[in-house]
């Protein structure tokens, strides 16, 4: 019995021994990890400042293997995939949180937005409409239901997209009036292309009726009768146009002009053109006088009056052709010089084009564009 006693007393001193040293390790170890973890993290926040994407991506990385609970971490990581264009690494972070079973329900429609925007920015709109749906509810429901309306716009689903918008007007994020009219004037043009007028008609006066002073709709609606031969239909959608947005007017100016000559109202609608132009002065709606009214004598003193009061290279152009002994060469540099500033500019992304669009092909904007050439602005 003696013996067990010393053996024991020997043991205990030695067990407390290798428990403190143990702990001693354990500690430490934890504090290194600890101290680890933040300095990759501030080590990627200043790569990132820097713009050295590529190393923050690395830091990151490392950030998350020390502690790979924090998600914020993940979130940083996976945004900075998606915008590198790392769409399937990006989808891969954000799919790993939104599986974790520890995440509180704030933290998981996070990582679900962010993972319907992975799909998104990827093309694949079909996972983005479904992450997105996910989300109708919740403190994402309106981002979520923004996003829908523009994926549905970029893949042309209009009535998906009229109804989106319905929604969140109803939900009081805005007016999206002018946006429905829009729609309702593509499933215009869709119905035109596949040959049925009737709904054609119909979704140009739905357009109308939606939003009475967006110019689209009175624009196509002139444009489609004037195809047809209804000239004098034309006329009566162009005259609303001009009522509501006289700049607009400039776009069907010699549209215009073309079917008052049809319908040999020429005097009429030169008086229209003439008013139009004293309000806002274009050259669009000059050549659109001078078709109706072809003297020679007049058309260049009108020409060269608008050049003195706006100075442009299209109108100088313009008068050099009515002067006989102006070298050609001398009038086609003119015209070549021109050539880039009557273009269209988007005001929201600078994104040019010869001709008008409702929407800007670059930015996806609806009524971007200035119904005025860049020279004109």
């Amino acid at each position: 019995m003696a013996f067990d006693l010393q053996w024991l007393l020997l043991a205990l001193p030695l067990a407390f021994a290798v428990g403190w040293l143990g702990s001693r390790f354990d500690l430490r170890q934890w504090r290194g990890e600890q101290n680890a973890a933040p300095k990759a993290y501030y080590k990627g926040l200043n790569l990132l400042l820097n713009e050295q994407q590529d190393k923050a991506i690395d830091a990151f990385i490392e950030a998350v293997q020390l502690d790979p609970d924090t998600t914020e971490l993940h979130f940083a990581l996976g945004n900075l995939f998606r915008r590198r264009g790392e769409f399937e690494r990006a989808v891969r972070v954000h799919q790993h949180l939104t599986q974790r079973g520890d995440l509180s329900s704030t933290e998981r429609e996070r990582a679900q937005h962010a993972l319907a925007q992975d799909y998104l920015k990827a093309g694949l709109l079909d996972r983005a409409e479904a992450g997105y749906r996910v989300l109708e509810g919740t403190r994402f429901d309106i981002e979520a239901r923004l996003a829908l309306l523009q994926l549905h716009e970029r893949s042309r689903d209009w009535r998906a997209a009229s109804e989106d918008a319905a929604r969140l007007e109803a939900a009081g994020t805005g007016s999206f009036a002018s946006r429905v009219a829009h729609h309702w004037c593509e499933l215009a043009q869709e119905a035109e292309e596949r040959g049925d007028a009737a709904a054609a008609v119909a979704a140009l006066a739905q357009a109308q009726a939606t939003a009475p002073s967006s110019p689209r709709p009175w624009a196509q609606a002139g444009q489609r009768h004037a195809r047809r031969g209804e000239h004098a239909l034309a006329l009566e959608a162009w005259t609303q146009l001009r009522q509501r947005h006289p700049l607009a007017f400039t776009l069907v100016a010699a549209d215009y002009a073309a079917s008052a000559a049809a319908l040999g109202q020429e005097r009429e609608a030169l008086a229209v053109l003439q008013a139009a132009y004293a309000d806002e002065p274009s050259l669009a709606l000059l050549l659109a006088i001078d078709r109706l009214d072809a003297d020679p004598a007049r058309r260049h003193q009108r020409r060269a009056a608008h050049l003195a009061a706006h100075p442009t290279l299209s109108a100088a152009a313009s008068v050099l052709r009515e002067v006989a002994d102006v070298p050609a060469e001398a009038v086609a540099a003119v015209d070549r010089a021109s050539k880039p500033l009557q273009r269209y500019r988007c005001a929201a992304c600078g994104f040019e084009a010869q001709r008008y669009f409702w929407q800007c092909p670059g930015c996806l904007s609806w009524d971007s564009f200035p119904p005025r050439s860049i020279e004109e602005q």
